[in-house]
């Protein structure tokens, strides 16, 4: 992977956006909210997860959601991936990645990268050091992959601030960055993740109200980074705090959020919504499949560098090396 973007193999995704009309008729209920506590994760960095935990285990296509805070010193060293995708969003710092392929990286604030595991990668996640020692804070999503694509072999699309739309809504007083999807009708980039997923980054200030079509079908939900937001539907309106996850029924064709007109602080949140996968999720650490035996392949063909995993045989990341202990 070139800093500028995606490596050499050729997208075979599911289109990320749908071929029915959306519409704004019927907001969907929160079938449940809940705050992320904050936990150990890595060597050394810190984790808000709100999917992925018993609170929310696999829902589909969602396999896991952490809000990260990587400090100096930090990070997440050599591992392996089969069988998803990872969403990785930067917030905050530099974030530098390297791979048995020999694809390298640095993701900095704004910045996404979008890599599909497939057969087997084994890579590195590292932060850079900031001069005034602050942790690199991010989102890392993991998305499942279907069945279909879980052997194809491992790609990166890195998508940078810039290639990102954002659209101002509300006289203003919205504002949303379009990473995947489609908001107020301005499309995303295309040929990012495999498995359609919508990501959308919302800031909304005091009295802005947001109306959002989502695909009808799809299991969605929002990340609540700042602020206070109301989600609304049938004349009921939550209000939602900062580090929360709200979970949305699946029936219903949009989101409607607003922000208090007298709030002391504006309101920012990710609201995510995918493609729901018919297959069984067995997932072991790393490696997501669809059957035991198929877990016990995976961890065989890891340890044997055999099966996606030969390039692992002997292979350390120069990053992961310069871990400081």
């Amino acid at each position: 992977m070139s800093a500028n973007g995606a490596s050499g193999t050729a997208f075979h995704g599911l289109p990320v956006l749908p071929s029915e009309p959306l519409t704004t008729t019927a907001p969907r209920k929160i079938r449940k909210s809940f705050l992320a506590i904050e936990q150990s994760e890595g060597a050394g960095a810190r984790v808000r997860r709100s999917v992925g935990t018993p609170q929310l285990r696999n829902f589909s296509p969602f396999l896991m959601l952490d809000h990260f805070a990587i400090p100096p010193g930090a990070g997440f060293p050599d591992h392996p991936h089969r069988g998803q995708e990872t969403i990785t969003y930067l917030l905050s710092g530099a974030v530098d990645h390297e791979d048995f392929a020999g694809h390298k990286g640095t993701i900095e604030a704004g910045d996404l990268q979008f890599m599909t595991a497939g057969r087997g990668i084994v890579h590195a996640e590292m932060p850079r050091q900031n001069a005034d020692g602050s942790p690199n804070v991010g989102m890392q999503l993991w998305v499942d992959l279907p069945k279909s694509l879980k052997s194809c072999e491992p790609r990166y699309r890195d998508l940078r601030a810039k290639e990102i739309p954002e659209v101002a809504a509300d006289n203003g007083k919205v504002r949303v960055k379009v990473i995947s999807g489609q908001s107020y009708g301005t499309d995303s980039a295309k040929e990012l993740a495999y498995t359609p997923v919508w990501l959308l980054d919302f800031t909304v200030q005091p009295g802005g109200h947001v109306k959002q079509a989502l695909p009808k079908g799809w299991n969605a939900f929002a990340y609540i980074l700042s602020g206070t937001a109301i989600f609304s539907s049938d004349s009921i309106s939550r209000p939602i705090e900062h580090y929360h996850n709200v979970v949305f029924e699946q029936e219903g064709d949009s989101v409607e959020v607003s922000v208090e007109e007298g709030a002391d602080q504006e309101a920012r949140f990710i609201l995510v919504a995918g493609l729901p996968l018919d297959q069984p999720i067995v997932q072991y650490g790393p490696f997501v499949v669809t059957s035991r035996e198929e877990v016990m392949q995976a961890m065989m063909d890891y340890q044997t560098h055999s099966n996606g995993f030969e390039r692992a045989h002997n292979w350390e990341s120069e990053i992961g090396k310069n871990m400081v202990h």
